[in-house]
């Protein structure tokens, strides 16, 4: 089975359907995801045998939303199991869970392909839509905790930047510093600094 048919199946059955309060887990955040992976792979000159399990574990990574937001890294697994079982070998499909597994809070990566998922669920810690897409996250989780306050959040933020690190050479070296500048901001909206 081709990717694209793969790809349109998971949108149209799945991602779509997602419950319309996920403001951030959603088939938005599964888009830049993917497009993310392949950029770091391509940076980090990975195989295109390997690129193509990477875009797979990108796609289903979060389709474990569908039955909610605890262990939906597992359900993830198990959803890409049951698309993937016939097309692809007990090793590809091992490194397809390991990437999606890789992803968990806190990440905890062993491979290099592994790496880069983690790195592209959370580059925009590093980049100029650090904002944007954090305000989606704190929308998202507004709907489940209603008096979750804007500092609650800068809080939450806080401490989970400071816990967070990039994985991937080109991520250490470009989102890195980008990463401090927002985690300022955030200190900043704290009073901290």
């Amino acid at each position: 089975m081709k990717f694209e048919e793969i790809q349109q199946r998971v949108f149209g059955e799945i991602l779509e359907k997602l419950p319309a309060h996920l403001t951030y887990h959603n088939a938005d955040h599964t888009r830049y995801v993917l497009e993310k992976a392949v950029f770091l792979a391509n940076e980090s000159q990975v195989k295109d045998e390997e690129v193509s399990l990477l875009k797979l574990a990108a796609l289903f990574h979060d389709t474990g939303f569908i039955q909610g937001a605890k262990n939906h890294e597992e359900r993830g697994c198990e959803i890409a199991k049951s698309y993937l079982d016939l097309h692809y070998s007990e090793s590809e499909l091992a490194k397809i869970f390991g990437m999606i597994m890789a992803t968990k809070i806190p990440q905890n990566p062993h491979n290099e392909l592994e790496k880069i998922l983690a790195d592209a669920d959370l580059e925009y810690l590093g980049t100029d839509l650090f904002e944007e897409i954090g305000k989606s996250l704190y929308e998202e989780l507004k709907h489940s905790i209603p008096d979750f306050s804007q500092q609650a959040w800068d809080e939450l933020q806080l401490a989970f930047m400071e816990k967070h690190h990039f994985h991937t050479d080109f991520c250490r070296q470009n989102r890195e510093p980008k990463k401090q500048e927002n985690l300022l901001l955030v200190k900043k909206r704290l009073g901290l600094v």
